[in-house]
């Protein structure tokens, strides 16, 4: 039996689902343990529904996702409206030095995944998908180029594979933080020396204060999403009028940057930030959900083998280069330990694994609050754009 599934009812059901992994992450510990997203325990446990339903001949299902991709741009446009080139400034040396590792780890991680795909005779699309598409990149980036590397470059269950990887990289991002914390403590036995932020440097950091949400907001927000995607989409065509392949967000993530830089440097206009965050949180767990319950899980059987291989490779690349590279360049000191702790968890999971492992390490030991600072802005904000732009390079080059 075929049930073809139109684009509204698709969305419902998107909704059902995370509605049922919001009920199940709220009530399972190991998954907020994790910092699972809810939309990925709905949907791949309703593609595991789906899976049994077709593995048996009993139903196969045929989603109409058209809807999703507008719940990517929303969701990109969001990010690129936080990124405020005033991080830089005020976040000092920590936050560039951070940023440079973070941008060489990108550059490592899919020299590591091309490599490992050319001697397993795979695509070298499928070693980008096991790459910072999803280690740096997590569910939302591996997923919004899914798209990209199934109809442009002949990778078959883009989407499936992205979300498999991502989902292992929380895990080994959560896992471990912790661990090379500790071994750094043992080893170095750093003292707190690390470089302070003065009061005034604090006080700044405070960009935008969390405000009520209102009426007036969201519709402010909601007119700055609008014209990041239109705007975004002449990007786009001009990126492929020069044949650069790249998915469509990308147009919408740096037209919502330099609408956030201009209001920044002018204060001709401005963004409602609160309204923004909270219509970009709905957006990307709508998203996710209709990405995640059209995995085609059946079709990682035969996969297996060379994922498992290009992951444990990407955890061991991102253990040794945090250990080699990010503490000795941080300035070995206790700040560093902690933020490369939380660079761990970012550079396989998400930023909220991120501030997951400082939390745990600092609870244990003594606080570090330029880490929770550092950590978050070079992962929420600024990596994300030469994330982008890194993998469309190799897409295009490899």
């Amino acid at each position: 039996m075929l049930l073809q599934v139109n684009n509204l009812l698709t969305v419902a059901i998107a909704i059902l689902v995370l509605l049922v992994g919001i009920f199940i992450q709220k009530r399972v510990n190991i998954l907020s343990r994790f910092f699972i997203p809810a939309p990925v325990v709905g949907g791949l446990l309703f593609s595991i529904l789906v899976a049994v339903l077709s593995y048996f001949d009993y139903m196969h299902i045929n989603f109409d996702a058209s809807a999703q991709q507008y719940f990517m741009l929303i969701f990109f446009a969001t990010i690129g409206f936080a990124a405020s080139l005033r991080f830089l400034f005020i976040g000092g040396k920590a936050v560039l030095i951070l940023f440079a590792c973070m941008c060489l780890l990108v550059v490592l991680q899919n020299s590591l995944g091309v490599s490992l795909a050319m001697l397993l005779d795979m695509p070298t699309a499928f070693g980008l998908a096991n790459s910072s598409i999803t280690m740096i990149g997590g569910h939302g980036t591996g997923l919004a180029f899914a798209g990209t590397l199934q109809n442009d470059f002949g990778l078959q269950n883009a989407a499936t594979i992205t979300a498999a990887a991502a989902t292992v990289g929380l895990i080994a991002g959560s896992l471990s933080g912790g661990p090379v914390a500790k071994f750094l403590m043992r080893k170095y036995k750093p003292e707190v020396t690390g470089a302070k932020m003065d009061a005034e440097s604090l006080k700044k950091l405070q960009l935008h204060k969390p405000s009520k949400i209102s009426q007036e907001g969201i519709f402010n927000a909601v007119i700055m999403i609008a014209l990041a995607i239109g705007f975004g989409s002449i990007f786009s065509a001009w990126f492929k009028s020069l044949n650069i392949i790249l998915p469509d967000y990308i147009g919408a993530m740096l037209a919502a940057a330099i609408l956030r830089n201009c209001s920044d440097m002018t204060d001709w206009y401005e963004i409602s930030h609160t309204e923004l965050q909270v219509l970009g949180a709905i957006s990307l767990s709508i998203f996710l959900s209709m990405a995640l319950m059209q995995m085609k899980l059946l079709a990682l059987v035969n996969l297996a083998i060379p994922m498992l291989v290009i992951l444990l490779a990407q955890v061991v690349l991102m253990v040794l280069f945090a250990i080699f590279v990010i503490y000795k360049l941080l300035g070995k000191s206790y700040d560093a330990v902690v933020m490369t702790c939380g660079t761990v968890g970012l550079g396989m999971g998400a930023t909220p694994n991120a501030i997951a492992n400082m939390d745990a390490f600092v609870a244990k030991n003594r606080p570090a609050p330029q880490a929770f600072f550092v950590v978050p802005i070079v992962g929420s904000v600024l990596i994300d754009f030469f994330n982008a732009g890194m993998i469309t390079a190799f897409l295009n080059i490899f």
